[in-house]
């Protein structure tokens, strides 16, 4: 047994120790704050070229926040747009983006209503701003921030979900800005996307002989129907949808990422508890525009367009996505399919996820010469 192997063995068993305890077998449990340190401790970035920041920026008249991270400021920026509305991806970034930090200086941005800057404002504050228009002049402000302070004359916009809302707006106004638009778990047609959620829910349902859950879906037929789309009627399709594997392929809920916020080394418990919070907030402004969205049309781009699709997804119903796609009129465009994926492939599929944003992504920003050389190999 080597020197490093003798210390990792005694380090790994210190810490087994220290689990032993927190499982009430010893003195003490571990605090939320003890195991974020940890957390935080083993992703901290220490290359002479990286950059590691969480910083709050004064866009669209409010302080909102961003973290910065990445292991050479000469790569291309990717900046995350979550979705939602209010569902943020920082405090869960954790679990996945720490790979990507090698390829790309990765930006998560908790948006207008959201996370740390709900937080950090109140919400008279923000409510003017609690728009569609406005949300994109924040997210334009953000790009035009992240060009001029590191120097990039373009840049990667990821759209998860509602981001891609926002992030079909910044490719369409401004392509010059962009290496590539790349939508995850797009939006196409609101309304269309719910009416084919409740199918599945319902198909499922009753292939499960689930009595309580065809029950509660029958209750809302016709849906979406005439009656207005509240969030009460959305909240039970959704129940359903996600129980079956609309959003996470292959579970029943979703509690598994929202157990991972708990132990954020990106948030404090203040600002755990301001998801929920902003997250109700937002709804309250963004619903019935979220509701009429209709992208059906919305097929012409000036810049590369890459579409991730999780082929279980039923959040954001991966039939439209497809269907949209092929009309789409780009310089370049490319679709990959996750087959174990529903909603999250960025979770689900982490490592797939990963391969196709260097292989599908990175050229883009390696034929305009953003990007820091390549490891020497002998």
């Amino acid at each position: 047994m080597t020197l490093i192997r003798t210390v990792f063995v005694l380090a790994a068993a210190g810490f087994a120790t220290t689990m032993a305890m927190a499982a009430g077998t010893g003195e003490r449990t571990m605090t939320r704050y003890e195991v974020a340190k940890i957390l935080d401790n083993s992703r901290r970035i220490v290359s002479p070229n990286g950059v590691d920041e969480r910083i709050k920026l004064r866009i669209g008249g409010i302080d909102q926040w961003l973290s910065i991270r990445g292991h050479d400021r000469r790569n291309p920026i990717l900046l995350f747009i979550h979705g939602g509305p209010a569902s943020v991806v920082m405090p869960v970034s954790y679990t996945f983006q720490t790979p990507w930090e090698d390829y790309f200086t990765v930006v998560q941005w908790d948006q207008r209503g959201a996370g740390k800057t709900y937080a950090a404002n109140s919400e008279a504050q923000m409510a003017p701003g609690m728009n569609v228009d406005d949300m994109t002049r924040d997210a334009e402000q953000v790009v035009q921030y992240l060009r001029a302070h590191y120097g990039k004359q373009k840049i990667f916009v990821l759209g998860h979900s509602w981001g891609t809302v926002l992030g079909t707006r910044l490719a369409r106004q401004h392509p010059d800005w962009l290496h590539a638009y790349i939508g995850v778990g797009q939006v196409v047609n609101m309304r269309r996307n719910e009416a084919l959620g409740f199918d599945f829910a319902l198909r499922e349902a009753r292939a499960d002989h689930n009595e309580e859950a065809v029950r509660e879906l029958q209750a809302l037929q016709p849906y979406p129907g005439d009656e207005p789309l509240t969030l009460a009627r959305m909240a039970t399709r959704s129940k359903w949808e996600t129980w079956y594997g609309g959003v996470a392929y292959g579970r029943h809920d979703f509690s598994w990422y929202a157990d991972a916020w708990g132990l954020s080394p990106d948030y404090d418990q203040r600002e755990i508890d301001a998801i929920g919070k902003g997250s109700l907030f937002t709804l309250d402004h963004l619903l019935q525009p979220l509701i009429d969205l209709d992208l059906d049309d919305v097929t012409e781009f000036h810049c590369p367009v890459i579409l991730f699709v999780g082929q279980h997804d039923q959040t954001t119903s991966h039939e439209l996505a497809e269907q949209w796609f092929e009309h789409v009129h780009a310089p370049s465009k490319r679709m990959v399919l996750f087959a174990d994926s529903a909603h999250m492939p960025m979770q689900e599929q982490p490592g797939r996820f990963l391969m196709h944003l260097v292989t599908d992504a990175l050229p883009f920003a390696r034929e305009a010469g953003d990007i820091a050389p390549d490891e020497v190999v002998r």
